[in-house]
């Protein structure tokens, strides 16, 4: 019984493995309508040769219909060679025209030549030679198409169209024409129904009011919306903006960008870093974060401002930028922070507010506020204000012992070619000074008090003192100068504090910034599924898009190309 039961499943085996052997049942072309019926062994050995009357010869495959002039038909092969006035209809979705086609009813693959139209409900395609497998229901040229659609007309030299999906893949200069913009691309997935375009290698998109390159991107052509997720640039208004990841939205006037940002103010020469950005066209305004710094230049040099978040406002010629809290800036003789700062271009003023220090060169100064203003002709430093509790402080470099200090109610000061070369002290000025002779002898401790000082700096450092008005005040020798009579009244030394080069403007917060990974430029993602879930958002403009009101893309809804066979 068991050996039985070994034979009989080995036998059913057998039959199986023998029935997936055969070749599938190939249906025949049938003849619809023939006409006149004529044969040429001599030409076409084994063929039936169909011509019309006062019709046209008709086949049937399968679902689909073929209308021509001439019919060559070999019955034995299944298959069929028509000429003349072709017109293929498969079912009400799909027609298409041409000259000639070659037709193979066994693998249901078609060869069409000679002014070829390919139609559906939303779009048109037009080539010279087109090849059609209705297995697959896909569509393929290498000779260069045109496809035209409600929105678009897109011409590449190579293009695939999947049936069923509704999607184009195109290659090798592929160009879309639209009343509003020019896209240019190397490689291009489109989908007739959204009109949604995914695009790879370098690609253009130029509107009106912008240009976009990237190496990778989506962009929804109805709305003219969409990002680029490599080596992506967006040209808007008077900027440039740069990064790994960017979004543009043109109904909104939006854009925004996340990490390795560069914003480029093509009007002003001033550069914005960071790694989240937003730009807002219609309001002229910017807003960056994540380790955010303005790069300007200030006479041959780099003044870098830095906070924790930075907002330029206002038209080309009217910027005012802010940096909110932890604000920093630095140039090669002049630094400081704050609590925030703010500049106007109008009025060439930059303000340092709360608890503001500025370093100049050796010379440490603070007071309730601090301002810089700048020569609007010429661009160059011209003038400092301290306001309240103006205190300035230098350590004694030569005997290393202690500090020089002076203090009043108000500071002013004159820079000369960008360097600050005079200071007036005015209002209950004290000084605390250490005096040297030319060979850096000790003298004396200078105090004084006086309603005004007026100091000549020199290299940064104090050249002439003069005290003005009544002053009271004496040289003492150290021994005489107790410790705690060294130091005036609200002296505060923030020298571990100081801005000594243009990375101690970040902290550790922004040096161990965890940037979020940017999918898709390496890792593949199926586009046909991204497609999908944007359809069943579709009346969602928020949603539907790569961004959340007005916030960074998604990097989760990212894209990776398939080669088109």
């Amino acid at each position: 019984m068991y050996k039985h039961s070994i034979l009989f499943v080995l036998l059913l085996f057998a039959i199986v493995a023998k029935a997936q052997e055969q070749p599938k049942e190939k249906k025949q072309i049938n003849i619809i309508y023939g006409a006149n019926f004529t044969k040429d062994e001599a030409k076409y050995p084994g063929a039936s040769i169909f011509s019309k009357d006062n019709q046209q010869v008709q086949f049937e495959h399968q679902g689909a219909d073929l209308w021509c002039d001439i019919a060559i038909y070999y019955q034995k092969e299944n298959k069929l060679k028509a000429i003349g006035n072709i017109r293929l209809q498969q079912g009400d979705s799909v027609k298409m025209t041409s000259a000639k086609i070659n037709y193979d009813g066994n693998t249901k693959l078609a060869k069409a030549w000679g002014d070829v139209i390919l139609e559906n409900t939303q779009m048109t395609l037009k080539t010279d030679t087109l090849r059609l497998d209705r297995e697959k229901q896909e569509a393929y040229y290498k000779d260069f198409g045109t496809v035209i659609d409600s929105a678009n007309t897109l011409t590449s030299e190579i293009g695939r169209y999947y049936m069923e999906t509704k999607k184009y893949q195109f290659l090798d200069s592929v160009h879309i024409d639209n009343p509003d913009y020019i896209l240019d691309s190397e490689q291009l997935d489109y989908y007739t129904s959204s009109k949604n375009a995914y695009m790879y290698g370098p690609s253009t998109i130029v509107g009106e009011t912008y240009k976009i390159y990237c190496e990778r991107g989506f962009y929804d052509t109805k709305i003219e919306s969409g990002y680029g997720i490599k080596n992506t640039r967006i040209d808007y208004n008077d900027r440039i903006i740069e990064g790994d990841s960017l979004f543009f939205d043109k109904a909104r006037e939006f854009a925004s960008a996340t990490n390795n940002i560069t914003v480029t103010d093509t009007i002003n020469d001033g550069i914005i870093k960071a790694h989240y950005a937003e730009v807002f066209k219609a309001k002229d305004s910017l807003f960056a974060t994540k380790r955010a710094v303005s790069i300007s230049l200030v006479e041959k040099d780099s003044l870098y401002m830095h906070g924790d978040t930075l907002m330029v406002t206002g038209k080309a010629d009217e910027r005012i930028l802010r940096a909110f809290r932890n604000a920093k800036f630095y140039k090669t003789d002049l630094s400081g922070k704050c609590d925030s700062i703010h500049f106007d271009e109008t009025t060439g003023i930059t303000q340092l507010i709360r608890e503001p220090v500025m370093w100049n060169g050796e010379n440490q100064m603070t007071g309730d506020s601090i301002h810089l203003i700048s020569d609007l002709e010429t661009e160059k430093l011209d003038s400092l204000k301290v306001i309240n509790n103006a205190f300035i402080i230098s350590f004694d470099t030569i005997g290393k012992v202690g500090y020089n200090q002076a203090k009043g109610k108000n500071l002013y000061g004159k820079f000369i070619e960008n360097e600050l070369k005079y200071i007036d002290l005015v209002k209950n000025t004290e000084v605390i000074y250490y005096m040297y002779n030319d060979d850096d002898e000790f003298i004396g401790i200078n105090k004084t008090i006086c309603s005004e000082i007026n100091i000549v700096m020199a290299n940064n450092d104090v050249e002439d003192l003069t005290f003005r008005i009544n002053p009271d005040g004496n040289i003492f020798p150290e021994s005489e100068m107790p410790e705690n009579g060294r130091k005036l009244k609200g002296f505060i030394w923030r020298g571990d504090e100081r801005i000594y080069k243009k990375e101690d403007i970040f902290d550790d917060d922004d040096n161990n910034l965890v940037l979020p990974v940017i999918k898709g430029i390496t890792n593949p993602i199926d586009i046909d599924a991204e497609e999908e879930q944007r359809s069943k958002n579709e009346g969602d403009p928020v949603n539907n898009l790569p961004t959340s009101k007005g916030k960074a893309i998604d990097p989760k809804n990212k894209i990776t190309p398939k080669k088109v066979k």
